[in-house]
């Protein structure tokens, strides 16, 4: 597996021991005991406000940016909404030149019962959302100054991200005499802090001198041992790409639509950043451009501090709390899943709700997501609660890709990504794009579900992920590892339960050099789409936790799936398996001793360790002899084991064990006169053989 992925096991450990609600959700603050809070008396939320009122900075490809929604009311049934119709074309008919329509920041502020502490939050309405998870009418971002009323100073900024389901931007203790700064995701508005003396830059860690911009715990890589904070961030000011998608609705591109008569294409997030599907792409992008900043703006009553083009008011929520609802039809886009997981994706992309109508509206406390952060407060303030206990799926999203160690077309290795992807679970289908190659799907109830991560230009990829009661981090993948694939090298590996002769539960795909890629319970008729470029044992089990095993060297100059058409367990399986990887390399030994491998190579090594051409031949010639004994013998067992001679079938088992001994020592002695890849298969593939004959003798199922 890869070494510049997250290391599964530190992830594990490290979320770990910063207590079971360490990535956490709204609900672990649901879950904890706060007190109520009330709201600040107007005089006294103005001067908050003024004083904490956030600099935003914004992608210079960014087309809405946070106005009054007022213009855009309309009344129905008696009450009043803004609907989405009006509120995106309304929004583009003002927007006539470099000035963005009524620029404005609203603003609310609560304060806790039986403690000093208040909240000043800076809601920004924008009258779009596009992404490349989702996107919706409508779309409100907020930030939450936790404030001591005692020292008059501030204790935590918590900047929201794009759900509940992903960890906010946090920065506990912030300098009392700075500015809070918010750089706002392009067409997302996430909201990533600035805090540093780096105003229009996120940095997740320490760079020459500075802080960072957040103080969420830490996850660990492998390949550097840094400590790398577990939030959203800004993952195009990070180096990785991110493309958007172009909302749909009726079938058609939205700008097409006739109730949107002032909505151009060019009045959407910028087309070299956007893929008008993510399974059009044969491989990930590469060209997609960088964050850049654009436009600023600051409260138009802020004197000095940061240079800004525009000047926001700042107006409080109490001024439009009589709009009810912000409404709008769902939007839909090409959202690439495997057919088995289509029914998970109805209905994940909607609108937004008012504010007034959400829990962190009266209880701020309800959008901290890091644990140690609501700690700090807890230990301060009694009126805030501890945190409880919360599920959380967790997976590094890597890519698969040829190894330089492996035969051409019979290897893989896996590396890091810069193309983000996103995970939608079908218990919650709301999906969450990852950071810096993590997704984290938070507030996960306890049973199974399936989990569906996505990536332009690759296949999707499903598993069924079981998750326990009891609070925590669950590892998706492999260890915590998914690899996915590009589409031009995708194939789908497929097979279907009701073939086998026994109930089949579980599933895995591991690889000759990148190992284990795959394992998940089955549910059905399941698929999996792996690299035409490697070479793999599939292995099944069933209730009776019997193992099947099934060869699969996919062609890449095919372009059909590869089903296995008969997945069952036992001796007999196990048997054919070692039949099949012994011939298969026995072929490829023999093109070498044949001539047709790479004799430069052999004539290099023969040169070298003084051997005649003749002795070299005959190595590789013992080491093809010895490999086709073992798929003999393996045959045999396989043939005994059908007929329902167990005894006879462990017998050629045995004559495998000891054939496989002699191929360690043939190998041994060909390996200088081998090309170094295949070599390297063989060894491989030897190990595999040892490990599945002893299953196979073990095997009570015939």
């Amino acid at each position: 597996m890869s070494e510049s992925t997250l290391d599964r096991r530190t992830l594990l450990a490290s979320l770990a021991g910063v207590g079971a609600a360490s990535v956490a959700g709204c609900s672990v603050l649901e879950g904890g005991e706060d007190s109520d809070a009330s709201e600040v008396d107007a005089d006294r939320a103005s001067e908050l406000a003024t004083r904490f009122a956030p600099t935003l900075y914004f992608d210079e490809n960014e087309p809405w940016f946070p106005t009054d929604p007022r213009p855009y009311t309309s009344e129905r049934d008696g009450e009043t909404v803004v609907d989405g119709f009006d509120a995106f074309d309304g929004y583009h008919e003002r927007f006539t030149g470099e000035q963005p329509p009524n620029p404005t920041v609203f603003y609310h502020a609560v304060e806790y019962e039986d403690s000093p502490l208040a909240v000043v939050q800076f809601w920004l309405y924008s009258a779009f959302d596009q992404f490349t998870t989702n996107f919706h009418w409508h779309d409100w971002e907020v930030l939450h100054v936790f404030v001591d009323t005692e020292t008059d100073e501030p204790q935590l900024y918590v900047a929201s991200s794009h759900s509940r389901k992903v960890p906010n931007n946090e920065f506990l203790d912030p300098d009392p005499e700075g500015v809070p700064r918010i750089l706002s995701e392009l067409g997302s508005h996430s909201s990533a802090l600035s805090v540093n003396d780096s105003a229009d830059e996120f940095q997740r860690l320490p760079e020459d001198g500075s802080f960072a911009d957040i103080t969420n715990s830490a996850i660990e890589t492998l390949e550097d041992v840094a400590a790398i904070p577990f939030a959203y961030g800004l993952p195009r000011d990070e180096g990785h790409r991110l493309p958007y998608v172009v909302p749909e609705y009726e079938g058609a591109p939205l700008y097409d639509h006739p109730d949107l008569p002032s909505v151009e294409r060019s009045d959407l997030v910028d087309e070299a950043l956007t893929v008008r599907s993510l399974d059009s792409l044969s491989s990930p992008p590469t060209d997609l451009p960088d964050r850049s900043t654009g436009l600023v703006f600051k409260h138009a009553e802020r004197e000095g501090g940061d240079e800004a083009d525009v000047e926001y008011d700042l107006v409080p929520t109490g001024e439009i709390e009589s709009i009810t609802d912000f409404t709008g039809p769902q939007l839909s886009f090409e959202f690439a899943v495997p057919e088995f997981g289509e029914d998970a994706i109805a209905g994940h992309i909607t609108t937004t709700g008012a504010p007034w109508g959400q829990p962190r509206y009266e209880n701020p406390a309800a959008d901290i997501s890091e644990p140690n952060h609501r700690a700090a407060l807890a230990e301060r303030y009694d009126a805030i609660g501890e945190a409880a206990p919360i599920n959380t799926i967790v997976a590094s999203i890597s890519e698969a890709v040829p190894s330089g160690d492996a035969p051409e077309d019979e290897g893989l290795t896996t590396q890091s990504s810069t193309v983000e992807a996103f995970a939608l679970l079908e218990s919650d289908p709301e999906a969450v794009p990852t950071f810096d190659g993590v997704a984290a799907v938070q507030d996960v109830p306890a049973g199974d579900h399936r989990l569906t991560v996505n990536r332009a230009g690759a296949a999707p990829h499903s598993e069924q992920v079981a998750v326990a009661d009891e609070g925590g981090p669950t590892l998706a993948g492999v260890d915590g590892e998914i690899p996915t694939v590009a589409n031009e090298r995708a194939r789908k590996l497929e097979l279907d339960p009701a073939d086998a002769d026994s109930d089949l539960t579980d599933l895995a795909v591991e690889d000759d050099f990148a190992g284990r890629l795959y394992d998940s319970p089955l549910d059905g008729a399941d698929a999996v789409y792996v690299h035409d470029g490697g070479a793999y044992t599939t292995e099944v089990r069933d209730a009776d936790d019997a193992v099947g095993a099934f060869r699969v060297n996919p062609d890449p100059a095919a372009e059909e799936s590869v089903r296995i058409e008969r997945p069952d367990t036992g001796k007999a399986s196990l048997s054919t398996f070692l039949a099949d990887i012994a011939e298969e390399t026995r072929g490829e030994v023999a093109e070498t001793a044949d001539g047709s491998g790479d004799g430069d190579q052999q004539t290099d090594a023969d040169s070298r360790n003084g051997v005649e051409d003749g002795g070299s031949q005959n190595a590789v010639q013992g080491l093809e002899q010895a490999l086709a004994a073992v798929a003999e013998s393996a045959r045999k067992a396989a043939e005994r084991a059908r007929a329902g001679d167990g005894n006879g079938a462990d017998q050629r088992l045995d004559a495998v064990a000891e054939r496989l001994q002699r191929v360690a020592t043939r190998l041994a002695e060909a390996s200088d006169d081998l090309p170094d890849p295949l070599a390297n298969a063989a060894g491989r593939r030897l190990e595999q053989a040892r490990r599945r004959t002893e299953q196979a003798r073990n095997a009570e199922k015939l």
